[in-house]
């Protein structure tokens, strides 16, 4: 009896660790937040620990390299004079949880909003918000990043004279096949197309393509569904979500815009991110403004397009970006305006989500990134 319970509690032990992640968090640097946190989280139960930070301006965006040994953050940052911006580069020891800084570079342009490692762990892109330039810099084996050696300028303006009159890089987001880079700018109404080689180091601009947006939509995020057949797109200005078939080779065909928003709300409008669930059968993305929710849609798994579930509220102000846990029973969203990250319980048949009432205090929450125990 005695060998017998202490296999049940080893088990429980092994089954407990296993569902154990770390869960980095990039802040705006505030009064109640100074850089990058780590935390321990359990998806057994929902229950995160602080194991620590590390102090860093403005990380808005993260990346983690692809053994999980490197992160990378954006210094949204710029001078008196309104222009700079840094990528940084830090080592992560698991045993520890602990972030330990390497070194920086330019970001090749102002405030840097995203950042994005590729599958070699070789090549990290940023994308330059104010500036609307997106670069690409040398990742070396111990983490050190060389300068920029690719800065693209993006040109244009759309009819939006408040917030489109000049490009606005807001993500870089490589293909399945590590093959292209898709770069939505928000200034210029456009996603660009970018050929990557992983191993001579280039990203075309002379075979660059792309696809126009409706004018005035703002195109801000992109998902690339579990399957490589089907892109989805949040627009911020509009509020709405575009569904495309990939054809391969960055050629993408329209599918469908659906609001992302709720059917009666009619206030102001600023939809962040999105995300598809890790099963492929949902896409859920979140509204700012005055809305403050996450929009769930079913996928059709045939089509790709997507219907209305529902909206949710994040019970929180100004959800910025979100992220689901990697067993999928989580979705936790960083509501930025109110210092604070909701976890809500995830039900995989239905999408639906409850709130589990566990939270996490942190200043200006803004990138929900993870990385394994192991």
């Amino acid at each position: 009896m005695k060998y017998l319970f202490t296999t049940v509690l080893l088990i429980t032990a092994f089954s407990i660790s296993a569902q154990e992640y770390y869960l980095l968090v990039g802040t705006y640097n505030s009064p109640k937040s100074e850089g990058v946190y780590v935390y321990r989280f359990n998806s057994t139960n929902g229950n995160a620990t602080e194991i620590s930070h590390v102090k860093t301006s403005n990380p808005s965006f993260l990346a983690i390299s692809p053994d999980e040994k490197l992160v990378y953050a954006v210094h949204e940052d710029a001078d008196n004079n309104g222009k700079g911006g840094e990528v940084a580069s830090f080592s992560f020891d698991k045993s520890k949880g602990m972030l330990t800084f390497i070194n920086k570079q330019s970001s090749g342009g102002d405030h840097p909003c995203y950042v994005a490692v590729d599958k070699t762990g070789k090549w990290v892109f940023a994308g330059n918000y104010t500036s609307g330039s997106l670069s690409m810099l040398k990742a070396n084996k111990d983490g050190h990043l060389d300068p920029a050696s690719t800065v693209i300028q993006h040109e244009g303006y759309s009819v939006n004279s408040e917030r489109q009159n000049s490009p606005h890089v807001h993500c870089t987001v490589l293909s399945p096949d590590n093959k292209y880079l898709y770069v939505a700018d928000l200034g210029i109404d456009k996603i660009m197309t970018y050929a990557f080689n992983a191993k001579k180091g280039t990203l075309s601009n002379s075979r660059a393509g792309y696809i126009m947006t409706e004018p005035g939509s703002g195109p801000r995020h992109i998902a690339i569904h579990p399957n490589g057949r089907f892109v989805y797109l949040i627009e911020e200005l509009t509020g709405s979500i575009v569904a495309y078939k990939d054809f391969g080779n960055a050629d993408l065909q329209e599918l469908q815009t659906i609001s992302a928003l709720p059917p009666a709300y009619d206030g102001p409008v600023g939809s962040a991110d999105i995300h598809v669930s890790p099963d492929g059968k949902f896409v859920y993305a979140s509204n700012r403004g005055e809305s403050n929710t996450i929009g769930i849609f079913k996928v059709n798994k045939e089509t790709g397009t997507l219907m209305p579930v529902s909206h949710i509220s994040t019970l929180g102000k100004k959800p910025r970006n979100f992220n689901f846990d990697p067993t999928g029973s989580y979705l936790l969203v960083g509501n930025q305006d109110s210092d604070e990250i909701v976890i809500f319980k995830r039900d995989k048949e239905t999408g639906l989500l409850t709130d589990s009432g566990k939270r996490i205090s942190v200043g200006k929450p803004v990138c929900i990134k993870w990385i394994s125990t192991k």
